[in-house]
């Protein structure tokens, strides 16, 4: 007799060998991609909400496994007093995180959380559980494809085909309705073109429908509810139910029954066990959920689909304001290119809709992809039409993908706005081939060019004030000013002990400091005729060049003679 077969006659549906098979083949698969692509790592996060027992070891059996076949675990335990906002933040970060592949959120949550807004919130391709509203509707559609499907559901599937059970043209009947087991067993089978009735607490005629069933899903969490004489003759028996009965035999004082009652084993062809059928399986699946979405995303992110935008030509061609603001309208949000890129959202700082920043985490994400190549355009004088060096990039980055199907990116510096209002113009390019919002462009971009000018100039201001202040207040009166006395006592920043370090002063409180000592710490001494920091500007303005500051009476002959570059 073989080891499957009981003694009363039906195959046993070993679902703890076929899940180490299935982990024993996912091991292997995983192994063989990471030596293919070396920073391959699958990762699955399990997210907890207090400290239940039972979910604490559910969660540590999920851990081992993924040991077992080299995909990274980490567990997030959380305060069960979180608010759902918090919660929400959590769930969020994790679903902007390119190195996490899969999300699961063990259940039940506390009553005063949303179970499923949670549920819902997990991104449709990291949900890993396939409990997502998307995946889901996906699997309901006849040629709908979800990017994963439920783990019980699937364990039940796999079971039946690992045993080579006919499923194509048999009578299937699921009993239990519920989002988890049965409703999506029952659309999974019905894709496999099984014939499916779906039994709940209203069916009037359940043994009726099961005496004819080929195949048998039970998920209602009743003991022993389908009696032994129901089933026909030959038929495959999922049993999904574990139910915990009194038995005082047992040392823990109860033992686990499944939905079917055990002594349907002498009219069955195949029967789970319980427990050891569909539980080690649900567990499996997961697994091959998370190797799945991690190969799906490491894809993904080396693959770069842009959509080009369409250009309508007009003859003859309007100058490049007519042309920027004739596409104006049509410009694509910078968060859809960032979709196309394989960008996170977290690797992305929108500068409103049109403009972003890339962040330089996404370096040290793809820094195992193989390196493209770098094209230097330098050197051209620009023809009597304007076309010089950003027009002849930009187009460059144009054909090479839209004509070529190459993926190409045009860097191009940020124009400063003295050449923009000057006789040269912008440094968006020109034509057909320019960058937009030109305008946008041409002007802010990111604003970091503001932003360096209030930073430069910012430094030019404290090094004139400072002159200014030594230069009309006594010592004491600047000691007053650097550490000024909060509630009585006056105490040295951190930048100013290692000035006073710098000085050869080992002291460190302000009271303890000679007045030789306080004048080297409070008194910089600057030369203004050896400051050679200059303000900025970003607009041409040649009256700015040179110039006289401290002018005023109140700054007590104080000026000298600077200028303003070119931010």
């Amino acid at each position: 007799m073989s080891d499957t077969q009981s003694t009363s006659g039906a195959v046993r549906l070993d679902g703890k060998a076929i899940a180490e098979q299935v982990r024993m083949e996912l091991a292997a698969e995983v192994a063989e991609f990471k030596a293919a692509h070396p920073t391959f790592r699958p990762k699955l996060v399990a997210l907890q909400v207090g400290e239940r027992s039972d979910s604490s070891v559910y969660i540590r059996q999920k851990a081992k496994a993924c040991k077992e076949i080299g995909v990274e675990f980490e567990h997030v335990q959380l305060d069960e007093g979180i608010q759902q906002a918090e919660l929400d933040a959590r769930v969020d970060s994790i679903n902007d995180d390119p190195a996490i592949h899969g999300l699961l959120v063990q259940l039940p949550l506390p009553a005063h959380l949303s179970t499923r807004h949670v549920v819902q919130s997990i991104r449709a391709e990291k949900d890993v559980d396939g409990f997502h509203a998307e995946n889901i509707g996906w699997l309901s559609k006849r040629d709908g494809s979800p990017y994963f499907h439920p783990c019980t559901p699937l364990g039940c599937i796999e079971l039946l085909k690992r045993y080579n059970i006919a499923i194509a043209g048999k009578r299937a009947v699921v009993i239990g309705r519920s989002d988890i087991v049965g409703a999506p067993v029952a659309m999974m089978l019905t894709k496999l073109d099984a014939t499916v009735t779906l039994c709940h607490s209203r069916t009037a005629n359940v043994e009726e429908l099961v005496r004819d069933a080929d195949i048998l899903v039970v998920a209602i969490g009743q003991p022993e509810f389908v009696r032994a004489d129901w089933v026909k003759p030959g038929a495959a028996v999922v049993d999904v139910g574990m139910n915990a009965v009194d038995d005082a035999t047992k040392k823990a004082g109860f033992r686990w029954v499944g939905d079917v009652h055990p002594g349907a084993a002498a009219h069955a062809g195949f029967l789970t066990p319980v427990p050891g059928g569909v539980g080690p399986m649900t567990v499996a699946m997961l697994l091959r959920n998370v190797v799945a979405s991690a190969k799906r995303h490491y894809a993904a992110a080396s693959t770069v689909r842009i959509v080009p935008s369409v250009l309508n030509l007009a003859d003859p061609v309007p100058s490049d304001i007519a042309i920027a603001q004739a596409q104006a309208s049509a410009l694509k949000p910078i968060a859809q290119l960032g979709g196309e890129l394989n960008l996170a959202p977290r690797e992305l700082e929108p500068h409103g809709r049109h403009a972003a920043k890339v962040t330089l985490d996404v370096l040290d994400r793809l820094d195992g992809m193989r390196n493209g190549h770098y094209v230097v355009v330098t050197g051209i004088s620009p023809t009597p039409l304007g076309e010089g060096k950003s027009t002849v990039t930009v187009g460059l980055a144009q054909a090479l993908y839209a004509h070529l199907g190459r993926a190409a990116f045009a860097c191009v510096r940020q124009p400063s706005q003295g050449p923009t209002f000057g006789i040269k113009g912008g440094a968006a390019g020109g034509g057909y081939s320019q960058v937009a919002p030109m305008t946008a462009m041409n002007l802010h971009l990111t604003g970091d060019i503001h932003a360096i000018s209030a930073a430069n100039n910012l430094v030019a201001a404290a090094v004139d004030a400072r002159r200014f202040h030594e230069a009309t207040q006594t010592d004491a009166q600047l000691m007053a000013r650097l550490c000024p006395p909060k509630r009585g006592v006056s105490q040295f920043a951190a930048p100013m002990l290692r000035r006073l370090q710098r000085l050869g002063i080992s002291k460190t409180r302000p009271e303890d400091l000679a007045a030789d000592e306080v004048a080297r710490f409070v008194r910089l001494d600057i030369d203004p005729e050896r400051i050679v920091w200059r303000r900025v500007l970003d607009t041409n303005d040649r009256f700015l060049r040179e110039i006289t500051i401290g002018e005023a009476s109140t700054e007590r002959g104080m000026s000298r003679r600077t200028g303003f570059d070119i931010a």
